[in-house]
């Protein structure tokens, strides 16, 4: 949940510190390239990382997954046209959130750089789908968040790629050319969240239990749709969803679910639902479609 005032200024670095709440996954032996499904997951702003809940289901779920050889992830916050790829060295956060506790400010995740994975994202767009490089920009909140949970270590190569608009056709067909890599063991993943109504939730934030009904009808909506297999549906959300706008008042939340839809084998087939609940009011429903 990102607000939209000046940010804190980054902070050094430091060695990288999993979350005291979180269930630490396994670590899996590395084996050969295996198929990685593709995930979209719900994220937060730091003190999500707080929920106990949230982070041992997050921690179970990638302790359940084949370990990756690389991990391209696409987040809500990073949006530029033509798409862009972020830093492929070690870089700095991208403190992208205004307000918190200090502590959060020094949190880090000190990942390898994938300078391969980017010259093959590269390699798979067409001409009329121009990248450019931004090697500064290091990983957001919604990259680095929900990584610092499910791979605490940080010794897996990670690459942050940019939504090149909203527009859920254009991002399908992103998701659709980046599939190859999964069968070079790269874990694709949209970060975003089920609803994302922030300026309808101050109730909820102050303790009020459940979720209001829009959030609970569009996620019920989204769920159904996946099931079947409804992509014109789920293309239409801000016309056919009930809930709208208020489960989305902006929609890049839920646009990162069309690239993981992209990158399914199966994108007509239903996912499977790792996470469901709501935080604060919103829906957290986490997939991953093989």
């Amino acid at each position: 949940m990102t607000d939209p005032r000046p940010t804190q200024p980054s902070q050094p670095a430091r060695e990288p510190q999993p979350p005291a709440t979180a269930l630490q996954p396994p670590v899996p032996v590395p084996g050969p390239a295996t198929r990685l499904p593709a995930l979209y997951l719900g994220h937060g702003a730091p003190p999500l990382l707080d929920d106990a809940l949230w982070t041992a289901e997050l921690a179970r779920w990638a302790g359940r997954l084949p370990r990756p050889s690389s991990i391209l992830i696409v987040s809500a916050h990073w949006q530029t046209a033509p798409m862009a790829l972020g830093a492929t060295t070690r870089t700095p956060l991208v403190y992208d959130f205004y307000g918190f506790p200090q502590r959060y400010y020094e949190m880090t995740y000190d990942a390898p750089g994938a300078p391969e994975l980017a010259a093959k994202v590269r390699g798979l767009m067409p001409a009329s789908e121009p990248v450019m490089n931004r090697p500064a920009r290091g990983l957001d909140h919604g990259a680095w968040v929900p990584l610092l949970v499910m791979y605490p270590e940080a010794d897996i190569p990670v690459l942050q790629v940019s939504m090149p608009d909203l527009d859920p056709a254009h991002l399908f067909e992103v998701g659709r050319r980046l599939a190859p890599l999964r069968d070079e063991g790269v874990l694709i993943v949209g970060s975003g969240f089920m609803t994302h109504g922030l300026p309808y939730v101050h109730d909820y934030f102050m303790g009020k239990p459940g979720a209001p009904a829009w959030s609970v009808e569009f996620d019920r909506w989204a769920a159904e749709a996946l099931e079947r297999g409804d992509l014109d549906a789920l293309f239409d959300f801000r016309n056919r969803a009930p809930g709208m706008p208020y489960a989305h008042p902006t929609v890049e939340h839920f646009a990162p679910l069309f690239v993981t839809l992209g990158a399914s084998s199966a994108p007509g087939e239903a996912p499977t639902f790792t996470i469901e609940g709501y935080w604060y009011g919103l829906a957290k429903r986490s997939l991953e479609a093989r």
